[in-house]
């Protein structure tokens, strides 16, 4: 028995003689969801699946070479550089699971792996979306606290922020593994099985909580600027033209940071509050890729726009081991 990760969709049904390569009926009881299936595998791959598999090999790839380089190269060892390290090291590992979950429905068949796949992709996505979180409060603080920012306590909160995020999003993902699916109770499937409707929107919860947080403290970074502003426009001497200059390229990368977040990740939130298993599978699929591509973009906006990380790429491939001028450690603010 081969057990997959399917679409049923009983929004149509094929004429007689007619193939839909995709889609399994298997009994009375078809819906939408993204499902295990415990049917032969007869049918030629779903490309949905295919396009997840292909997100998830780059986003694996663009994600191992920022772990790589923060891993060994010892100057990126600052607070802001350990969460990118997190951030980065999250999307490696959803990357992986994508990858891994096309593997397990198409070639090996077992009900337990499956699970365990679903959820190491909830463990790896809620650990992105938390290690932005933890990025943006760290951008706070270094802003809030600058005098201070540069201090071991400051490395003892990120430590805790790691240690919260990763146990947290390990929690979440090991629901699905400890009985909250919906494999033994088929009507209380989600949209994406086996997790349940119940589970599902404890997700999405917490997403819209995180996102509110992130644009509560990017509106209170956006503040801090504009008292910047206004303290150089008072006293020249105070703040020197370069450091506001930095701070603005921080607050604009932040926009994007938002903005692409939002984009990627809130019509795949939407749709797990209002959508119901029995909808057309593509709904799922249509919003969850896009939900992907936000770890896809991550390493670019985080790590290869950053100075530090492209002149070790640059040492790496160049083999130029020895720093050109002083090197002088960034703050938050200024990436």
């Amino acid at each position: 028995m081969n057990e997959s990760l399917v679409v049923n969709d009983s929004s149509a049904t094929p004429a007689s003689g007619e193939a839909l390569p995709w889609i399994e009926a298997e009994s009375l009881d078809q819906n939408g969801s993204l499902e295990f299936s415990t049917a032969a595998l007869d049918f030629p791959i779903n490309p949905w699946d295919i396009m997840l598999c292909m997100s998830g090999t780059v986003i694996a790839c663009e994600n191992a070479i920022v772990v790589a380089i923060i891993f060994y190269t010892p100057t990126l060892r600052t607070p802001m550089f350990v969460l990118i390290g997190s951030l980065a090291t999250a999307d490696l590992l959803a990357g992986m699971g994508l990858i891994l979950n096309f593997v397990f429905q198409y070639v090996i068949s077992s009900e337990t792996i499956s699970l365990i796949t679903v959820g190491f992709l909830v463990a790896s996505f809620t650990a992105s979306i938390s290690s932005l979180l933890a990025i943006t409060v760290d951008r706070y603080f270094s802003l809030y606290n600058a005098l201070t920012y540069f201090s071991e306590k400051t490395l003892q909160y990120v430590h805790l922020m790691l240690v919260g995020t990763w146990g947290v999003s390990l929690f979440l993902g090991l629901l699905p593994v400890l009985g909250w699916n919906c494999l033994g109770e088929p009507a209380s499937c989600s949209i994406v099985r086996p997790l349940t409707r119940s589970n599902v929107m404890l997700l999405a919860t917490s997403f819209f909580a995180i996102f509110v947080l992130m644009l509560t403290l990017y509106f209170k970074i956006c503040k801090i600027v504009c008292h910047h502003a206004h303290q150089i426009a008072l006293q020249q001497h105070f703040f020197a033209t370069s450091h506001y200059v930095a701070t603005k390229k921080g607050v604009s990368t932040l926009a994007i940071i938002l903005g692409t977040f939002g984009a990627s990740w809130l019509p795949f939130a939407i749709y797990c509050l209002v959508g119901e298993r029995e909808y057309p599978s593509v709904y799922t699929y249509a919003t969850l890729l896009p939900a992907t591509y936000n770890s896809m973009i991550n390493p670019i906006i985080y790590a290869y726009r950053n100075a530090e990380i492209q002149r070790s790429i640059y040492m790496l491939l160049c083999g130029c081991f020895q720093a050109n001028g002083a090197y002088r450690s960034r703050s938050p603010s200024e990436v």
